[in-house]
């Protein structure tokens, strides 16, 4: 199809508090994704990122506004985005009995892929991951690093158009951070659209095509890292959420 493969309109969330005000995690909140674009969406801990990748998921309802994955509506059609949307989390975790291998191939079963498709993607899957030494080990007994190759791996197995990456790198060591990066160059290579949510702005740097400041629910600045420069007149991403931090927090809104 043909436009951004992600549209966000004027999505908010707000959460009841104990002195019946509600708290804005999200407040209004727009931007798209175009197809084999790369968008960070970045902030402290507590900006919102998260709320916002779950209620694109359809796991969350939002208090006002919607997304399209794909050209569907997640408020009107939650139950067709998963097959959509590839998800990593460090919230979603791998089977501890089940080897790499028996892990892929019970995704694939679960998401309708066909036998011989399933095959041919374990083994692409397996060397573009390095995964070979460890297939049929166990995942209870693989590192950090080790396991979250096989959440990237699980996240598309069904070849969704779409990924959400919320915190892809924690955890992880040089080695491992570089094989999440080669991973996200893949998915741009294939036309996926991607949202990777870090509070790491240097790797953010490194992998992005856009980027999105999202700071106490609000996405104040979007655009490249040369719009951002000419916006905030700042130098890097550190340089501008600096900026941000030392601006007074909107009232009503979630830290």
């Amino acid at each position: 199809m043909s436009g951004p493969l992600i549209r966000v309109s004027h999505l908010s969330k707000a959460f009841p508090a104990s002195d019946g005000v509600p708290v804005a995690a999200v407040n209004d909140v727009s931007f798209e994704v175009a197809r084999s674009e790369v968008f960070g969406l970045l902030g402290p801990n507590g900006a919102g990122k998260t709320t916002t990748l779950r209620m694109m998921l359809g796991l969350m309802q939002p208090s006002a506004g919607d997304s399209t994955i794909d050209g569907v509506s997640v408020a009107a059609h939650p139950d067709q985005i998963k097959r959509r949307v590839g998800f990593v989390s460090t919230s979603v975790g791998v089977y501890q009995w089940l080897s790499p291998r028996e892990m892929l191939s019970f995704v694939g079963d679960l998401y309708d892929v066909p036998p011989d498709t399933v095959e041919q993607r374990i083994r692409k899957l397996t060397e573009l991951l390095d995964m070979k030494s460890y297939i049929h080990r166990r995942c209870g007994v693989l590192s950090t690093g080790q396991k979250q190759r096989v959440n990237l791996a699980r996240a598309l197995m069904h070849d969704p158009p779409v990924m959400l990456l919320d915190e892809p790198t924690r955890g992880l060591d040089i080695v491992g951070s570089q094989v999440v990066f080669d991973f996200i160059q893949h998915l741009r290579g294939e036309g996926k659209a991607v949202i990777i949510c870090t509070h790491r702005l240097d790797e953010a740097e490194r992998f992005a095509d856009r980027f999105g400041l999202l700071h106490n629910g609000a996405l104040l600045h979007c655009g490249t890292l040369a719009e951002l420069q000419q916006e905030t007149g700042a130098a890097t991403l550190t340089d501008m959420f600096l900026q941000l931090l030392n601006e007074p927090a909107s009232e009503g809104t979630a830290s």
